[in-house]
């Protein structure tokens, strides 16, 4: 998996957020022990805490539009099976839970979320927490990719 590495973020398309420029609420451990990541590595739960922390990644969004959101993180059977991503955007905000067990589509590291409208600046943002989670699995956040959609 480590060919799947993306370790500089500028070489991927779009507004890509890593977890080094996200904000944090409770302890999260920083790992590199399952590629595939983006950047140095990636950051869990360590199973703990359930319910108490969240990772927010913030974009700089250049222009109102329609946007992709993809999210990134490694894949494996200790993983939770219902990861809750917080989207807000343009018209609200959007709960989904993601199975970070399977293997992601897009690159075996980047998990569609959907379409959204953003608003341009930094008033979007995606938030992983590990709310309602496994007591015995870890939630892993990594980074978050936004990719403008034309034909707007």
């Amino acid at each position: 998996m480590v060919p799947f590495v993306i370790p500089d973020q500028k070489k991927l398309p779009g507004i890509v957020v890593d977890e080094m420029a996200a904000d944090l609420v409770g302890a999260w451990q920083y790992s590199t022990h399952t590629p595939p990541y983006v950047g140095l590595g990636y950051l869990h739960d360590l199973k703990a805490g359930k319910g108490f922390k969240s990772v927010t990644f913030t974009p700089e969004i250049p222009q109102s539009g329609r946007y992709e959101v993809r999210i990134a993180h490694c894949y494996n059977v200790r993983r939770s099976t219902r990861t809750p991503v917080t989207i807000r955007h343009a018209n609200g905000e959007v709960t989904i839970r993601i199975n970070q067990q399977k293997e992601p589509e897009h690159g075996r590291l980047f998990r569609s979320l959907g379409v959204f409208q953003f608003d341009s600046g930094r008033t979007g943002w995606v938030r992983i927490s590990n709310d309602g989670t496994e007591a015995d699995k870890v939630v892993i956040a990594d980074a978050v990719q936004f990719l403008e959609v034309s034909g707007q």
